[in-house]
Formats: C-alpha cells, structure tokens, sequence
C-alpha cells in the first residue's frame, strides 16, 4: 500500500491512454456510419442513411460467394490450427525436450517473418504442385500464419495451471490422454479458445497470401474487396467492412465477458 499513487496523480497516463485508443479506434468506426450511407460515394459523415450497400451486399453474388469461401476457410484452419497448436504447447510445456526454446522459436517464427515474403514463397512451391486457386492451398498456409497464436494463447495457459493435478489423476489411473482432457483442458479451456478466436480472425482477416493463392470461386472476401478497390470506390466496402468488424470483435469480447464472470465469486 506504500507505493500506491493516487488516481489524481495518474491522471495524465489516463489521458494518454485515452488519446491512443482515440486515435487507434475511432478511425476503424468511422466506418460503421458510413455504410448506412445513402451516397452513392463514401462520405462521412452521411448525407443521408440508407440499408441499401447491405442489401446489395447480402444480395449479390459476387460478395457473398467470397463471404462463404472466408467463413468456410477460417472454420476449417480454425478447426485444424487449434489441436495442433494446443498439443504443441502441451508437448513442449510438459516434456520440455532438448531446444526447447529453440523449436518454440521456429514454431512462432511466421509471427515475425513478413507476410509478403511467405506469400511469394507459398507462391512458387503451390504453382509447382499445382494448389494455387484451391481451397487446401489456403488452408495448409493459413495453418502456417495460426498455430503460432494458438501455441501462444496456449503455452500462457499452461503457464499459470499446475501440472501436479493432472500428475494425481494419472497416479489414480488416468491414461496422460484421459488427464489431459478431463483435468487439463478444463481449466486452460479459455486460453485454447482464445487461440482459436485469434486463429479465426487471422484466417478470416488474411489478405496478402489470399490475394496471391486465390482467384475465381477460391477468392476470399478480403481479396475480392482488395481488387474492387484497385478499380473504384464501392459503398459496399464500408458495409463489409463493418460486418468484418463485428465477426472479429464481438467474439472476444463474448469471451472476454464469460471468463470474467466465471472468475467472480
């Protein structure tokens, strides 16, 4: 209690703070006003409200089409980026081999190397084997860019669960396997599911490896919107965009607001 500052004291930090979510957020919603933008261009603020870019985005085949392609390649990964990258961060956490540090390196490696770079590499090797343009190209490259934050999400988990209550289950008889899912998982459940939160928006929000691999019935939302924007100025896109918004942060914020409630007495 000695070193406590009072909160008149900090109020400069509290401005600060303020200040840089001001200028990191409010450009990202100015968004949402302007796709209920009656104009026929993207104004702000909006000379007059209008549905009508989300019926011609719900409507027209050509966004939606992309939109299921997105959804179903985030799923996918999704659903294949979490257990790999969970049991990545188990083996690691609980095995701790030699290098460790070393192979968890490589493992979150793609988080630091620049995604163009991977692209154009994906790139060459696909054209060889023939996966540009198809929906398991996608996957198996959107799976490189996820499972980092899935270990990552993961290995912070396991960092703050004890080890020993899954080592007292195996010791009444549980297979590691059997401890793992009813002892382990359990409790490092919200740290696996915010890696597959984060490995969702990854997947759903990549635009440069899909503007590189993907084309014609594979092409994903985020390519189709990046190529419209090469040739004109589409209302649409401020519509898109503020649905995007809402797959991508209402989810962790749901979660977000159940871990909290768990954690409350």
């Amino acid at each position: 209690m000695e070193n406590f500052i009072p909160h008149h004291r900090r109020l400069w930090l509290y401005l600060l703070a303020a200040l840089v979510m001001i200028y990191l957020v409010v450009p990202t919603l100015i968004v949402v006003p302007m796709s209920f933008s009656g104009s026929e261009t993207l104004k702000f603020p909006p000379p007059s409200f209008s549905l009508r870019w989300y019926i011609r985005y719900f409507s027209l085949a050509e966004w939606r089409d992309p939109t299921l392609v997105s959804l179903k390649l985030a799923a996918i990964t999704t659903l294949l980026a979490t257990p790999l990258g969970t049991a990545a961060a188990y083996g690691l956490h609980v095995g701790n081999p030699p290098f460790a540090k070393v192979i968890r390196g490589i493992l979150v490696s793609p988080l630091m190397v620049p995604v163009i770079l991977f692209a154009i590499a994906t790139y060459f090797v696909y054209a060889k084997i023939g996966l540009v343009n198809t929906l398991g190209g996608l996957i198996m490259a959107d799976m490189v860019l996820t499972i980092p934050f899935v270990l990552v999400a993961v290995t912070a988990g396991l960092a703050s669960y004890d080890m020993t209550q899954e080592a007292v289950a195996r010791s009444l008889g549980a297979s590691r396997l059997r401890a793992f899912f009813t002892v382990t998982l359990p409790q490092i459940r919200y740290s696996v599911i915010s890696g597959a939160l984060f490995a969702f928006i990854a997947s759903f929000d990549e635009v440069v490896i899909a503007s590189l691999l993907s084309n014609g019935e594979t092409a994903t939302l985020t390519n189709r919107m990046f190529m419209t924007l090469l040739s004109e100025i589409d209302p649409t896109i401020a519509a898109i965009s503020t649905v995007m918004l809402m797959i991508t942060m209402l989810p962790p914020v749901i979660l977000h607001l159940l871990a909290g409630r768990r954690r409350d007495p």
